[in-house]
């Protein structure tokens, strides 16, 4: 196929999993208020996606609304050959769908160990195999999988969630490298805190300590959640100058800088956080 470019963001086709909720959503209507031709919603949660899509139309785009479930790779493939047939093109992929548990390590339950590793990771490899070949074949197209700060740092209580989110840090960053020589771009979305359903589970997500939505909220303040429309912007003025890994909201970034130049330091300050919560959340002291 006789390469083309990439369209920023006028006229462009995204698609994005997880796209009902949270940052998926912030994401397409920030597509469609900069002229997006299509927005593809890929999700479990019908209703949502439906509602989003309905937003994005009066926007002025294009919106589909896909069922998917991420672990279903024959069902990722299928949507990502389906826009592409229809569409022509791909522009984005927004590899967005996760999903997280709060726990210490010990407490967590194989199904907890397996929800998380299975769309965070396998979810996320069954889009890049989906996807990629496709962006490589049309010769452009930019793939920006969904880590987090998690994925850079750590964070006691979602270890699991952390690791995942290193592994997407990492396969973004090699592949990068590989993708450009195929003029694909491919990039890391770092979010830290972000006001999101997230915070408190999300669809599918839980917290192994009783908890209500309210004590889960609290326990994020200190790490100054930002607005997730704010982060939408953002995110997607980055995106168009193809950084590599984007960490966001800003002042997350300098303690990013700190950890990197001062060794031990990170493990210092998560440490504190540690303790500060296990004296300020006493429901969070559970031991089996």
């Amino acid at each position: 196929m006789t390469p083309g470019k990439i369209r920023t963001y006028h006229g462009s086709v995204s698609i994005i999993t997880g796209g009902a909720s949270g940052i998926g959503r912030a994401m397409g209507l920030e597509l469609a208020r900069r002229g997006a031709g299509e927005v593809v919603i890929a999700d479990l949660q019908d209703g949502l996606a439906e509602a989003t899509a309905e937003e994005i139309r009066v926007l002025g785009s294009r919106a589909t609304v896909v069922t998917l479930d991420v672990r279903d790779g024959e069902a990722v493939e299928r949507m990502f050959a389906d826009v592409q047939r229809a569409s022509g093109r791909i522009d984005y992929v927004f590899n967005n769908a996760g999903t997280g548990v709060m726990g210490e390590t010990e407490l967590l339950e194989k199904r907890d160990w397996d929800l998380t590793i299975d769309i965070n990771i396998g979810g996320v490899v069954n889009v890049v195999r989906a996807a990629y070949p496709l962006l490589i074949a049309q010769g452009f197209g930019h793939l920006v999988n969904t880590a987090s700060m998690a994925g850079l740092v750590g964070s006691p209580f979602l270890s699991v969630y952390v690791a995942t989110k290193h592994f997407v840090v990492g396969l973004s960053k090699s592949m990068r490298v590989e993708a450009a020589r195929h003029g694909v771009r491919v990039s890391a979305l770092c979010p830290g805190a972000v006001k999101t359903p997230l915070l408190t589970g999300g669809s599918i997500g839980r917290s192994i300590y009783e908890m209500s939505d309210e004590r889960k909220l609290a326990w994020w303040e200190r790490f100054r959640p930002g607005d997730v429309t704010v982060f939408a912007t953002q995110a997607l003025d980055e995106i168009a100058e193809n950084h590599s890994i984007i960490v966001l909201p800003k002042h997350n970034r300098v303690g990013l800088a700190l950890f990197r130049l001062v060794p031990g330091l990170e493990e210092k300050i998560v440490g504190k956080i540690f303790a500060k919560t296990l004296k300020d959340f006493p429901e969070m002291t559970r031991t089996r």
